[in-house]
């Protein structure tokens, strides 16, 4: 059994767990009981995993000796087809056990600000921060999450300089982190006549959204300017102040939010991302003062870093953190990242796992 020595230590406090949830103390307390209940659900889950993988693997044993003793080739193959999809499936449980064994972050659940801007590269550089925007909002949808954009600033050659938008829904944050970093892209931009391939590069941000239970905020700390919003080249979208801006002077961040019509529903949106950028400020700096990021993990968390190339040409992505590299760019930037995303998580599962 993978992990054989982590499964008594689940099991036994799986049976501690059913008791108690017999226990008229706790089903008396709400508040216990729903906090015992996803402890029980989630061990439970893991023990299943630990049972179903040895299972698997007493199967793969008795095909394998079924495959040496057997000397009809009808039988054998069939017995070859059958181990083989045996071991594809004990290779599926034992990604799904090291996902489930990882101690879960808080943070995960939590809903997303993601921040987009265009690099080196000019135009191109804008194209394909356009690009990412889309490729991030098809991956939302296809996982059931609602998209608000924030603030966003559109280029005449159809990309954008920047835009800030919010992710909502259980787990988006689990899906979004590893994103944080610089996407370089190669490819023959449509205006290069001569066919060259050209590199440019976008910047992605990625913070757990911040409540206001998380970080309170001194409002004499902030000052806050309204503006007239606009819209494609400065032209005025409403003549009303609506659009919000907001500078927290001990940081210096400044957060700009004109989606919405109301100078209300803006603030409240500006403040929400405002909490975000303070947050994840003070926990880069505690995460550097602790080293938490070792040698051979996978990303630093770095907003600089170059993590993932996508090379149009050789139709060919990148992961450099983690050595992956994988082709149909098409499917990619229409919002396929399962895959991509499942290897990171995996990677990260390992490390950690090494750590425990």
């Amino acid at each position: 059994m993978i992990y054989e020595d982590k499964f008594e230590k689940y099991n036994s406090n799986l049976k501690k767990l059913e008791k108690k949830l017999q226990d008229p103390k706790i089903t008396s307390d709400f508040s216990e009981l729903e906090k015992i209940s996803k402890e029980y659900k989630k061990t439970k889950e893991i023990v299943d995993a630990f049972l179903n993988s040895e299972k698997i693997e007493e199967d793969i044993k008795q095909a394998e000796e079924m495959l040496n003793q057997q000397d009809d080739e009808e039988i054998k193959e069939m017995a070859e087809q059958e181990l083989s999809e045996l071991n594809n499936k004990h290779e599926k449980i034992k990604k799904e056990l090291t996902l489930l064994l990882i101690p879960e972050d808080p943070k995960d659940s939590k809903n997303v600000i993601m921040e987009i801007r265009a690099g080196v590269g000019g135009d191109e550089a804008e194209i394909f921060a356009g690009e990412l925007l889309r490729m991030y909002s098809m991956y939302a949808t296809k996982k059931k999450y609602k998209i608000e954009i924030i603030s966003k600033t559109d280029t005449p050659m159809g990309g954008i300089k920047e835009a800030v938008l919010n992710i909502l829904g259980d787990g988006a944050y689990s899906n979004f982190k590893y994103e944080i970093g610089v996407h370089r892209v190669q490819r023959v931009p449509e205006t290069e006549k001569q066919g060259r391939v050209h590199t440019s590069a976008a910047s992605i941000v990625v913070m757990p959204e911040a409540e206001e239970k998380d970080l309170e905020i001194d409002q004499n700390d902030v000052r806050i300017d309204t503006f007239c919003s606009g819209g494609k080249g400065g032209q005025s979208v409403n003549t009303t102040y609506s659009a919000v801006r907001l500078t927290h002077i001990p940081t210096g961040i400044v957060v700009s939010c004109q989606d919405e019509r109301s100078q209300t529903q803006n603030k409240i949106k500006a403040f929400t991302v405002l909490r975000s950028r303070i947050l994840a400020q003070e926990e880069e700096k505690k995460a550097k003062e602790e080293r938490e990021f070792k040698q051979g993990q996978i990303g630093s968390g770095d907003r600089s870093e170059k993590i993932r190339t996508y090379n149009f040409p050789q139709d060919r992505l990148t992961d450099h953190r983690i050595k992956y590299t994988t082709h149909g760019l098409d499917k990619i930037m229409s919002g396929e990242l399962d895959e991509l995303i499942t290897n990171l998580k995996m990677e990260m599962a390992n490390i950690k796992l090494k750590q425990i």
